[in-house]
This record gives C-alpha cells, sequence and structure tokens, in this order.
C-alpha cells in the first residue's frame, strides 16, 4: 500500500473516531444533599414517588409510608403528601382521610400554587388549593361494594371512556390552562380537559407506532404548548402539539457498561442502545431544558427541546449520588434538581456543576 493510502486511510479513521466522541455527551459532575429536607424524628420516607416545588420555594414530597390508610384497594392503601419549606424545615402533612387518595403517582403544582395530586390506584385526579383543602376531582374511583377488574397480562386494551381514567400517573398544563394527563398504566393514552376540568379530547391507544403508548409515565408541556410524553416501555418522549398531533420523537442514547450489574433484576440479555425515559421536567428558564431519568443504568439526562442530549449524570446504585429508579425530578433552575429516589427511600437535592463537565 502506498503511503499517500495509508495516509488518507488513517485520516479516515481518525475522523470517524472524532465523530463518535463529539457525539459522545458529556458526564455532568454533581454535588448531593440528602439531609436538605428536615423529617420530624418520629417519621421516616418510604418509597418516594413524587416532588414538586411551588413559587415560595416549598416542597411538597408524595410518600408512600410504611403505615397505611384503610380503602377498597388491591394490597392496603397508602399516601402521604409532606409539605416543607424553602429551608427544608417540614410544615404538615396533607390530605388527611380523602377520599381519592389510595396509590398516588405524581404530584404538580400549577402556575397559582394549587397542589395537583395524580392517583393511579383511585383513577382520580385532585386539586388541592393552598390551604390543603380539595377543590377539584376528576375520574372517579371504585365504590367499595364493586369488584375490582383485574386485567389479564396481554389482554386486550380496554375502551376508552371520556371522563374516566385507567391508571392515571401525571398531569402538566399549557399557557390556557388545559390539562393534560398521562392516562397512563391501562388506557395508553393523553386526555385534555379545559381550566373547569370539562373534556375536550383524547388521543393514543397502546401499540408501537407514531402516536401510539405503551406506558405513558410522564408529562411535561413547554412555552411553546407542545406536549411532552414520557413513553416509558417504548423507549421514548414523544412530542405532540396542543392537539395531540404528533411532531417528533426524542431517545436517550449514550454509551454505558451494559454487563454492570442493575440495582434490581437480573443483567438484562441484549440491551438496546435507547434508555426507558421514566420523567419529564422541562425547567422554566429563559432557555428551556428537559430532565429525565431511566431504570438502568440509572441515570439522569439533560436535553434540549429539540431532544439533542447535552449531557447526563449518575448510575444505579445505592450510594450518594446514585438512584435506585429515579421516580420524579424538579427542576426549580437549570442546575439544581430534587430527585425522588423511590427505592432508596430518599429525596437527594444535586447541584450540577456543567462548568466541569469533560
Amino acid at each position: 500500500m502506498k503511503l499517500t493510502s495509508l495516509l488518507v486511510s488513517g485520516a479516515a479513521s481518525l475522523l470517524a473516531a472524532w465523530s463518535v466522541l463529539a457525539q459522545t455527551p458529556p458526564r455532568i459532575p454533581f454535588d448531593s444533599d440528602m439531609d436538605v429536607l428536615k423529617l420530624p424524628a418520629d417519621m421516616n420516607f418510604g418509597e418516594v414517588l413524587g416532588i414538586a416545588i411551588n413559587s415560595r420555594g416549598h416542597i411538597v414530597v408524595l410518600n408512600h409510608p410504611g403505615s397505611s390508610t384503610s380503602g377498597p384497594l388491591y394490597g392496603n392503601a397508602t399516601t402521604q403528601l409532606l409539605e416543607f419549606d424553602q429551608t427544608g424545615k417540614f410544615v404538615r402533612e396533607m390530605g388527611h382521610s380523602v377520599y381519592g387518595l389510595g396509590y398516588a403517582h405524581s404530584v404538580r403544582f400549577d402556575r397559582y400554587d394549587n397542589l395537583w395530586v395524580v392517583d393511579k390506584g383511585t383513577m382520580s385526579v385532585m386539586r388541592f388549593n393552598p390551604a390543603g383543602r380539595v377543590t377539584m376531582n376528576l375520574g372517579r374511583r371504585e365504590e367499595g361494594p364493586d369488584e375490582h377488574h383485574y386485567a389479564g397480562r396481554g389482554a386486550a386494551p380496554p375502551a376508552h371512556v371520556d371522563g374516566y381514567f385507567n391508571g392515571p400517573t401525571d398531569i402538566a398544563w399549557d399557557s390556557k390552562d388545559n390539562m393534560y394527563i398521562s392516562d397512563g398504566y391501562g388506557n395508553s393514552r393523553v386526555a385534555k380537559l379545559d381550566k373547569h376540568g370539562d373534556w375536550i379530547k383524547s388521543w393514543g391507544s397502546r401499540g408501537k407506532e407514531n402516536g401510539q403508548f405503551n406506558l405513558p409515565h410522564n408529562i411535561g408541556v413547554d412555552r411553546a404548548d407542545n406536549v411532552y410524553v414520557a413513553d416509558r416501555s417504548n423507549r421514548r418522549i414523544q412530542v405532540f402539539d396542543s392537539e395531540g398531533s404528533w411532531l417528533r420523537n426524542i431517545t436517550m442514547v449514550a454509551p454505558y457498561d451494559k454487563k454492570r450489574h442493575p440495582t434490581l433484576g437480573n443483567i438484562p440479555a441484549n440491551l438496546p442502545d435507547e434508555a426507558q425515559p421514566w420523567t419529564i421536567c422541562i425547567t422554566n428558564t429563559p432557555t428551556q431544558y428537559i430532565y429525565t431519568s431511566d431504570e438502568n443504568p440509572g441515570r439522569i439526562y439533560k436535553m434540549g427541546l429539540d431532544g439533542k442530549m447535552l449531557g447526563y449524570l449518575g448510575e444505579s446504585g445505592h450510594e450518594i449520588g446514585q438512584f435506585n429508579w429515579t421516580h420524579a425530578i424538579a427542576c426549580p433552575s437549570e442546575n439544581t434538581l430534587f430527585v425522588a429516589d423511590m427505592n432508596n427511600w430518599r429525596i437527594q437535592k444535586l447541584t450540577l456543576h456543567p462548568e466541569k463537565a469533560k
């Protein structure tokens, strides 16, 4: 082989390697604070499924404790809504004896500081005003005497019924205060209601095509009123306009050690490159960003609204700075995150240092 051919071949190989490196997002350094919230001495976190922050900096944690309430649910009903002030001091527990609380899945504050609770177990979506009173209920929970319907694994998807939910997971709002509810474990759709709670429409069904869902697990809306749905089991975030027209898909792809043992379960065989999006938090910063997370390899991802990955952080595990099923993220600023670290039974406050990223 001639020297010129060797040089051209070597340059091409170097260019290809540089292209791969250029596309690899950086790992973002961060600090973790696990003592940011001060629980009373006789309380502990259980499985923390949600976290939300209002305009005053008050934090509400959706906690599933060891003690249980009563109610006609499969297994024990269990939900606590714990409020902390901006310094992390415990303020109160909300929602005692509220009929719609059974096994809540998500909490979000709207722009009026109303707290919304999406309850997967009771098929309800509730609005609490800042005083802690329920001022709206959407959906309807099963009555105590009713015989619960158990959907068989692999069974045909249930028929959608306007105004009812089947395993709802999350809620978000557009600029006109219309509500978008990911309806979720059973129905595999997005429901749209107006600010009065009146039904407008729904879109989606169970499947893999664009506009279909396989467990819509979290939802968010940007300032342009585009709707982002964490289509978890399809390993993508789907983006729609406010009328439900599909715009694009976003996937999270970054190199990781596929032989590393996850915190729960066996090492999966033939792991795809795309991670499963569990959460969506869209910042309210001048330039908006998306934060999302996965189960394995247990990371949190920072992306632009166009889906470009800007960096990632963390990994699965039990130690500080590791995560065991991040089930919710609150993002009060671009570089401050509050993480509901579900199976580690804790809240972590993360301070990101992107200036140190390599």
